[in-house]
């Protein structure tokens, strides 16, 4: 159906035709209920949204999703919207085949797909099964430590345009500036994203605006109506809802399009780069222009313009957001804990006047990788991993649950078709898995986790025993690229700036809804955290 059309059915309208989609979804689930072992769980408040209201407007879901596991077990079950529920796992050796069977048992379901097809196209996010072999086939050369070693100048690059824009500043006065610095991460995200993974230099942090920056700046501005959030949540379930051009899907709409004209310009480069034979030295070395060297000395790695597309909306939209909230969650900590970013400072200056190289920053740099692992630990980006069971599965447990019946199980039945959920942000911080002090942001504990791990969370096979990567077959292709490009750009920071809050470390954070939950101080207007920011000593 067309935008436009569906736009003028009007809220009537809308509401019959979501009225007859649940109808009918109800009565084919009915049909074909699928029948997992009972468990035990939260339950519903409400006959149409189950919990998934409390679980939206709930500022730290994971605290929920942590208390239903104390209280039902480490795998239990939860209501959600239209008589629907979701298993959720929080056991370690539960998570570990959950994740290594994605791609063969747990994909996307068809709804979610629809979505992320008509939001990101169909790249990498989307694909599954063959589809999504060849596409991480072809994208892999891209993110390996060769290539990454060679982009690392480009994350340095942005980190120093940043310093020499905020040194004028800091010199008017010994107190330093208040600035607001996540608007900040977000340039110095969006150009390194824009240089090393496509080759196009947006200058966001020369100032320069472009449909791109637009996009972005509009879905952090400010809160979006209820209207918006509801659309773009229930679109999850009824995809079609996706051409109502609310202000949100209009932004998303923009993006596309201004991605488009990229691609296009980088296909030109790369296929007259072929023609003229131009040396392998002069030759595009971005990610999206390594793919697109890797599918013409292969057949097998081909992709058309539309799945290149897609794999540039999933590189800027992730690596751009990831990074950036990333980023600022760092400042944050450090300004709340001054000694543990002095501790961070003194060890970076060792090096002196020079940068680390790519290889420094992931092997010599100890403290520096304890302050990202914990960041990353505390503030996943992505908090929850949700599939279906493309069939029947038995997921075993590491701790036996009891179910409704009273009888103890060590593994559980999931039917094809059920919903299971992944709770990262809960799996990373959950007391039961890292200790009391789980909910702390501690660097130390890093190297006691590498001396020797403690706690049930060792059984966890992510990146460090976070999920914040993912895991299995699905685990993050990026990670490196994203490790390099954070730890990069905040040993330049915090080399050459010292990070306070105006009103102290006890200031209140609140969480702010855009692509990705982002960090805000409580009371302004927007994703905005305005700090301190003086010359390091």
């Amino acid at each position: 159906m067309a935008e436009s059309s569906v736009y003028h059915l009007g809220a009537p309208g809308i509401l019959v035709l979501l009225l007859l989609w649940v109808g009918t979804r109800l009565i084919t689930s009915a049909w074909r209920r699928p029948h997992s072992t009972k468990l035990n769980g939260p339950p519903s408040t409400s006959r149409i949204f189950g919990l998934s209201r409390e679980m939206t407007e709930s500022p730290d879901s994971s605290i929920m999703y942590e208390e239903w596991a104390k209280r039902y077990g480490s795998v239990y079950e939860v209501p959600v919207a239209f008589g629907h529920t979701k298993i959720v796992l929080t056991d370690p050796k539960a998570l570990v085949h959950f994740y290594q069977s994605e791609r063969s048992v747990y994909v996307r379901t068809h709804d979610s797909r629809l979505f992320i097809g008509k939001i990101f196209g169909r790249g990498v996010l989307w694909a599954e099964g063959d589809t999504h072999k060849r596409q991480r086939k072809a994208l892999t050369p891209a993110f390996s430590n060769a290539a990454i070693r060679r982009l690392t100048a480009v994350f340095y690059d942005s980190a120093y345009k940043l310093k020499s824009i905020w040194d004028p500043i800091l010199e008017a006065g010994p107190d330093g500036a208040i600035i607001e610095v996540q608007e900040w991460m977000n340039r110095i995200a969006l150009d390194s994203i824009g240089i090393a993974g496509f080759s196009h230099d947006f200058r966001y942090l020369e100032g320069h605006q472009s449909p791109v920056t637009v996009a972005f700046e509009s879905l952090q501005a400010t809160e979006s109506s209820f209207l918006s959030e509801m659309v773009f949540m229930l679109a999850f379930i009824f995809p079609f809802l996706l051409s109502i051009p609310t202000a949100r899907m209009r932004i998303f709409w923009e993006l596309r399009r201004s991605l488009n004209v990229i691609a296009e310009g980088l296909l030109t480069k790369t296929r007259i780069e072929k023609e003229n034979n131009v040396a392998e030295e002069l030759t595009d070395k971005s990610v999206i222009g390594l793919l697109l060297k890797a599918e013409v000395a292969d057949a097998e790695l081909y992709m058309t313009q539309e799945e290149v597309v897609a794999q540039m909306n999933v590189l800027l939209l992730a690596g751009y957001e990831t990074t950036s909230v990333s980023l600022t969650w760092a400042l944050i900590e450090l300004a709340k804990y001054p000694e543990i970013q002095d501790k961070l400072r003194e060890e970076l200056t060792r090096f002196g006047p020079v940068d680390p190289t790519w290889d420094q920053l992931v092997s010599d740099l100890p403290f520096l990788d304890a302050v990202v692992l914990e960041v990353l630990r505390l503030h996943p980006p992505i908090g929850e991993t949700l599939r279906e069971a493309a069939q029947d599965d038995i997921i075993p447990l590491g701790t036996p649950v009891v179910a409704p019946s009273g009888e103890l199980i060590s593994s559980i039945a999931i039917a094809k078709g059920s919903t299971v959920s992944s709770p990262i942000r809960c799996v990373n911080t959950s007391e039961a898995l890292w200790g009391p002090d789980a909910k702390e942001f501690k660097p130390e504990r890093w190297f006691e986790v590498k001396k020797e791990m403690k706690f049930p969370a060792k059984d966890l096979q992510g990146h460090h025993h976070l999920l914040t990567f993912h895991d299995g077959p699905r685990t993050c292709l990026g990670k490196s690229f994203a490790l390099a490009e954070f730890k990069a750009a905040l040993s330049v920071l915090v080399r050459n700036f010292v990070f306070e809050f105006p009103d102290g470390p006890e200031t209140k954070i609140e969480a702010h809804t855009a692509i990705v939950p982002r960090p805000k101080v409580a009371g302004q207007n927007g994703a905005k955290v305005p700090l301190r920011v003086r010359r390091a000593e």
